[in-house]
């Protein structure tokens, strides 16, 4: 058994021979009665590993995050960031890497680009558990190195989105990324841009629901436009009478296809259009042949064009 004193003559060893000893991780509680009353306070003293714990309220504040390995998390329901973007560009703003996010609220997030951001991700690797944007120009805007992964579960977008400088969406990442997840997510009411848009190498929709309703003025639900591997399953899809796009629903390719695309699956989706004209469900435009299975269809339809198969 080793005892303190063996432990802290190994660290002083450690520290005079010139090898470097993580601090410890901690634990950062923000409220506003606390005593770091803001996340912009916890984000300027974080470390790498620090767990970042927020109390319930609204913040009118905006954060850059410079350490990795932090995990930034709502006490409980209730949480919002709102109203302020960092250097025009987002509300939280993460420019190390593997950052995970939970119960957290992004709302209001407008800039002078009309680009701002729920959340910007800068560095490699982000997950998103449980949260809400609302009303903001992006909702995430995700870049990264090409090994960035970034997985967004079980969280809310709703009225996001814009063009009026380059178009905004509910998710935008670029490329080329390692890949986008989204997993049990909730779209609705997107402004005339894209619910996703992803430029990843691999992406991945399932299990969410992805709709225009009554208001939404979206282009597409889904748009893969450089290519790359595509699953999109188990989702209920939506084209209301207001879409800015009526064509297509889910387009791969649109913008030239960049990224290797081994595979293009399209199965087991609900896809209903509300419009009076033919909506095409999958354009595919890569030489890669989509695999549509077990899709229900309600309107005027198309289930693909472009190379691919409809079961």
């Amino acid at each position: 058994m080793i005892r303190h004193s063996a432990i802290a003559f190994l660290l002083a060893t450690l520290l005079l021979a010139g090898v470097a000893v993580p601090a410890q991780a901690r634990v950062l509680l923000v409220g506003p009665q606390r005593a770091i009353q803001l996340p912009s306070q916890a984000a300027a003293i974080a470390r790498d590993g620090d767990r970042i714990v927020i109390d319930p309220g609204i913040y009118r504040d905006c954060a850059v995050w410079r350490a990795s390995n932090l995990v930034i998390e709502g006490r409980a329901p209730g949480v919002t960031m709102s109203g302020r973007v960092c250097f025009e560009r987002g509300i939280f703003i993460f420019a190390g890497n593997n950052t995970t996010v939970r119960n957290l609220a992004f709302a209001g997030a407008h800039g002078l680009w009309h680009t701002a951001a729920g959340i910007l991700q800068e560095g490699n690797n982000l997950l998103v558990e449980n949260s809400r944007f609302e009303d903001n120009e992006n909702g995430i805007l995700a870049g990264g190195g090409p090994a960035s992964q970034i997985r967004v579960v079980n969280s809310r977008f709703r009225g996001n989105g814009s063009c009026q400088g380059a178009c905004a969406h509910g998710i935008y990442v670029g490329g080329p990324i390692a890949s986008l997840e989204v997993e049990r997510c909730h779209f609705l009411d997107t402004r005339t841009a894209h619910h996703i848009k992803s430029r990843a190498r691999t992406t991945i929709v399932r299990d969410s629901y992805i709709a225009d309703g009554d208001s939404g003025t979206s282009s597409y639900l889904i748009d893969i436009p450089n290519g790359g591997n595509a699953l999109v399953q188990h989702n209920t899809l939506h084209k209301g009478r207001n879409s800015g796009n009526p064509e297509v629903a889910i387009t791969i390719g649109e913008e030239g296809v960049k990224n290797p695309t081994g595979s293009v699956i399209v199965r087991d989706n609900s896809f209903a259009s509300a419009l009076p004209a033919p909506t095409i469900f999958v354009r595919n435009n890569t030489t890669t042949a989509a695999i549509l299975s077990g899709n229900r269809l309600e309107g005027r339809i198309a289930p693909l064009t472009g190379p691919g198969s409809v079961q």
